[in-house]
This record gives C-alpha cells, sequence and structure tokens, in this order.
C-alpha cells in the first residue's frame, strides 16, 4: 500500500501553488475547491501504484480504461451505483492526468488511434456520469464533478502549463 504525503511536504506545496499560480493567475479560473482537487489528483499520481490503482478480482492492476468497467473490483460491500461512481470519477482523473501532463505518451508515432482525442471524449463523459450518480454527501461532492466535465479542455490546458511551469523551474534549478 502507498503512503499519502504528508499535508506539509515540499511537493503538495509545489503542486498547490503551480496549479494556483497557472488557473487562478494565468487562466482566469478563480475556482480553489477545483484547484485544490486538482493539486490533489498530481499529488495522489506520484507514485505509479496510485495511477493504476484499479485491481480486477485476481489483483493485477487494469491498465485500460477501457477495461476498467468491466473488470475492476472494489469489494463486496460496494453498491452498483457507488462503484460505478468511483470507477468514472478515477476513469475521468485518469484521462485528466495523462491528457494534461503527459498528451505526447497518447499520440501515435505512426498512423493509428490518436488516444488523446479518446481519453478528452472519455475524461469528459466519466466526469459526467460521476456527477450524476454523486449522492449530497459525496466527497468530492457533484458540483466539482459536473465542473471538471464542463471545463475538461480547460482543465487539460492548464495541467499542461502546470507541467511547463516546473519544467521551466528544473532548468532554473539546473542553471543554479
Amino acid at each position: 500500500m502507498v503512503s499519502r504525503i504528508s499535508p506539509g511536504h515540499p511537493l503538495r506545496k509545489l503542486f498547490s501553488g503551480l496549479v494556483e499560480q497557472v488557473f487562478m493567475a494565468d487562466m482566469g479560473i478563480c475556482d480553489l475547491q477545483l484547484t485544490e482537487y486538482l493539486g490533489e489528483m498530481l499529488l495522489d499520481f506520484v507514485h505509479v501504484d496510485r495511477i493504476y490503482c484499479m485491481r480486477n478480482v485476481s489483483g493485477e492492476a487494469i491498465r485500460e480504461i477501457s477495461r476498467l468497467e468491466a473488470e475492476a473490483y472494489l469489494g463486496p460491500s460496494t453498491d452498483c451505483s457507488a462503484r460505478s461512481r468511483l470507477i468514472n470519477r478515477y476513469i475521468g482523473d485518469f484521462t485528466l492526468f495523462w491528457a494534461g501532463i503527459y498528451p505526447e505518451s497518447l499520440r501515435p508515432p505512426r498512423v493509428g488511434v490518436d488516444r488523446l482525442h479518446v481519453y478528452l471524449i472519455q475524461g469528459k463523459r466519466s466526469y459526467g456520469i460521476a456527477s450524476e450518480l454523486s449522492r449530497a454527501e459525496s466527497d468530492p461532492p457533484a458540483t466539482l464533478l459536473r465542473c471538471l466535465s464542463d471545463e475538461f479542455e480547460y482543465c487539460v490546458h492548464g495541467l499542461h502549463l502546470v507541467r511547463d511551469s516546473w519544467e521551466r523551474l528544473s532548468r532554473q534549478q539546473e542553471g543554479n
């Protein structure tokens, strides 16, 4: 099991600051709930075991989004609606992460399926489904998941700018 990163960890501060700077100052999207969610998502996906956290009944990591709905096993106590909400939220997070942070990994080197386009459609759809399956007490709330669906392309662009920012910081550190 992968442990969570502590509240005062420098990586948490870095991601939080970069996301706030890009979304609020550069893009003009002043939604604190959204920026906090995106910073936490980046932090959560730092470790590869968190990126591929969905498992099948045999305990094997599911690495293709096309297999998640059919194969993800969340345990016997998870009802159908909660299972669908969790899986769709995860698909939204997964596709947003890859499309925003590493879009080059989704483009084929030669003629083939453009997974970036597929991820944009699937992520938007999945956040929408998760928002519809949310209850009043759901965390994150339905309104945030709806926002992620409605603003998916802006979030992808913003995360790409976040990546540009941390790469710029890295180059500055190398220059010192």
